[in-house]
């Protein structure tokens, strides 16, 4: 009998051990745990699992994730407050991700948000790009790693100020096409895309041990809704892809209700706090945590308008008392970064305006990185509320000013073209999308050169056919140009046959509104001189990308300023970080950053430029682009 009862002891005692580990355990991440007393926990609230201790036996527990009940958040059936920002990998170089990360934490937060842009991931139709900059599945092992949640956006519709709201160019092939609807070329597109996006995000949701806590169904489609069964099949996209963790919507005020997707949480977007607009989200959805998906933390810039500050006292005020009412919160932006290359949105309201490259936001960092006086005074909010210590804001990186670069030689976009780009032959205008490149895919962003034959001047009418805008030349002379609001010009008498060339920009698709079907670019229609229909176009494709760019450097360079195709400079950068930022307020630069590292550790920069508003030279084209080497 005593070796059984010992055996039994010892059974019991192995059992009663393991229970106290596992207690032991409980009441170390989960503070909240009887026998605490049953008032609020503030731990709770805030509390960030440290992910760097993360084991297996940690997992276990891993079934409920958040959860809603009633006026609060639960993750794991305990308490949970989402103190959110925005960073967007795609306008973050990949150097300085984990940076931006530990500011995040620096400042109090525990919960990473980030778009996916489908046009970065797919920019050829049926080829996917998850590499480098555009890795997202490190990118969110990143915040893993250093101890945030994530809630992750991954559209399709993504708006974000980025060209056409993330939706690729190449679907505008279809002269169907419904964006954003259950129109069959559309959900078949989504679908394809989908299907490579889900199996890298299934895998880091929080019940497969991984950050993400919560995913979006499209974004602000209340301010679309052009098809009531459209966030239907948007959920169920995701969920037949294997998406488990907590679904959200993201509306402002006026399109809440026309956002709704039943079993998906609504979450409001705004930056004055109105009274009522917390309140309101009762209206649509009874006994549920509130929360505010994008609380603005600045705004935006369009070209030839001034930079939007947002004063830090006001938006600090806002937010406290956005917490007082007991709401989560997520900042947007924390840090914006920037839309390199030629990935900026637009605005089509009254009038056409792009966005700048810069999404800098007057956000709670700069578009450098660097902190704000935002920074401190959120931290100092966020550290009262969570009553801990915070960790310390990380060193900002020293940066060098380099001065004036000098241009010294150019290449002339008329001496190289013919040798540079193989023209395609159509007897009337085809716009940038349908151009046969790319696989298929069309010409996405960058130029369009279209060159015709015309014997004598007269009366030249584009009908409102140019997007966006056209630099006008006779041959090799500059004669005016063509856009939204100037859509005729005089060109002048000659003698015999000659050139007329339209070097056509696209400066930026619409992402946020009802004209999102309306965004193809170059020609998109008939051109008129003395009312007839011109024909018979060469149609050149300048699409600006690096392998473009290799080709026009290895031209003969000139010293001639006239229509600069392209320019070098030297500039070494390996010792420093730093930051371009030009200061123009007219004609100012729109800059596409061409990074690429190299053996000895320093990059090669390139940038392409042009002239917003009224040419510097009134007589010539200018686009220069220079380099490092």
């Amino acid at each position: 009998m005593w070796p059984c009862g010992g055996r039994r002891q010892r059974r019991f005692g192995g059992v009663a051990l393991l229970l106290l580990v596992l207690w032991l355990l409980a009441r170390r991440y989960y503070p909240c745990l009887p026998p605490v007393v049953s008032e609020p926990c503030e731990n709770a609230v805030v509390h960030r699992f440290n992910w760097s201790e993360l084991v297996p036996l940690r997992l276990w527990g891993r079934t409920l994730g958040l959860q809603t009940e009633h006026s609060q958040f639960l993750l794991e059936g305990m308490p949970f407050r989402i103190f959110g920002g925005s960073v967007h990998y795609f306008r973050v170089p990949r150097e300085y991700w984990e940076d931006r990360m530990l500011k995040m934490k620096a400042c109090g937060l525990n919960t990473l948000t980030t778009y996916v842009p489908w046009n970065l991931h797919e920019q050829t139709r049926g080829k996917f790009d998850f590499s480098e900059n555009l890795d997202l599945e490190a990118f969110l092992s990143l915040a893993a790693k250093n101890g945030l949640w994530v809630i992750l956006r991954p559209g399709p519709y993504i708006c974000s100020e980025w060209d056409l709201g993330g939706l690729p160019s190449w679907l505008l092939q279809d002269p169907e096409m419904q964006l954003r609807t259950t129109y069959k070329g559309f959900t078949e597109a989504v679908d394809a895309y989908f299907d490579h996006l889900m199996p890298i995000v299934v895998p880091l949701q929080y019940k497969r041990g991984g950050p993400i806590i919560a995913v979006q169904v499209e974004n602000e489609y209340g301010s679309y809704a052009k098809d009531p069964n459209y966030m239907a099949y948007v959920k169920r996209a995701l969920l037949s892809r294997g998406i488990v963790e907590l679904l959200m919507t993201s509306d402002n005020k006026n399109g809440l209700s026309f956002g709704l997707v039943e079993g998906a949480l609504a979450t409001v977007n705004f930056q004055k706090l109105e009274p009522g607009v917390l309140k309101y989200l009762d209206t649509v959805q009874r006994d549920q945590p509130k929360m505010v998906m994008e609380y603005w933390t600045g705004w935006f810039d369009n070209w030839g308008g001034p930079h939007y500050v947002f004063d830090a006292d006001e938006m600090v005020n806002t937010v406290a008392s956005i917490l007082k009412l007991g709401a989560s919160i997520n900042l947007y932006m924390f840090h914006g970064g920037t839309n390199f290359g030629f990935m900026n949105g637009a605005l089509k309201t009254d009038e056409y305006k792009s966005d700048v490259t810069s999404y800098d936001y007057d956000a709670v960092l700069t578009e450098a990185g660097d902190y704000t006086s935002k920074f401190f005074k959120l931290r100092q909010l966020f550290s009262t509320i969570i009553g801990q210590p915070l960790p310390l804001p990380p060193m900002i990186e020293s940066k060098a000013s380099y001065g004036a670069i000098l241009l010294h030689q150019y290449i002339s976009l008329w001496d190289v073209l013919p040798s540079l780009v193989q023209p395609i032959k159509s007897e009337f205008p085809v716009n940038m999308e349908n151009l046969q490149l790319n696989d298929s895919s069309g010409q996405s962003y960058g130029y369009v050169l279209y060159e015709t034959v015309i014997f004598g001047g007269g009366h030249l009418h584009s009908r409102d056919h140019v997007r966006d805008r056209a630099q006008v030349f006779v041959n090799t002379m500059y004669v005016g140009e063509l856009d939204y609001n100037t859509v005729e010009l005089s060109l002048p008498e000659g003698q015999g046959f000659r050139q007329l060339r339209l070097l056509v920009e696209n400066r930026g698709r619409v992402n946020y509104g009802l004209a999102l079907n309306e965004q193809r670019k170059g020609l998109i229609g008939d051109i008129f001189l003395n009312k007839t229909p011109l024909r018979n176009f060469k149609i050149y494709s300048l699409e600006m990308k690096p392998d473009f760019l290799k080709r026009a450097g290895k031209k003969e360079l000139c010293s001639s300023m006239v229509t600069t195709l392209a320019a070098t400079g030297k500039l070494d950068l390996r010792k420093h970080c730093t930051f371009l930022a030009p200061g123009y307020r007219k004609g100012a630069m729109r800059s596409s950053f061409l990074r690429s590292a190299l053996q000895d550790g320093s990059y090669s920069l390139s940038t392409y430029l042009t002239w917003e508003g009224p040419n510097m030279w009134t007589d010539e084209s200018f686009f220069p682009m220079f380099g490092s080497s």
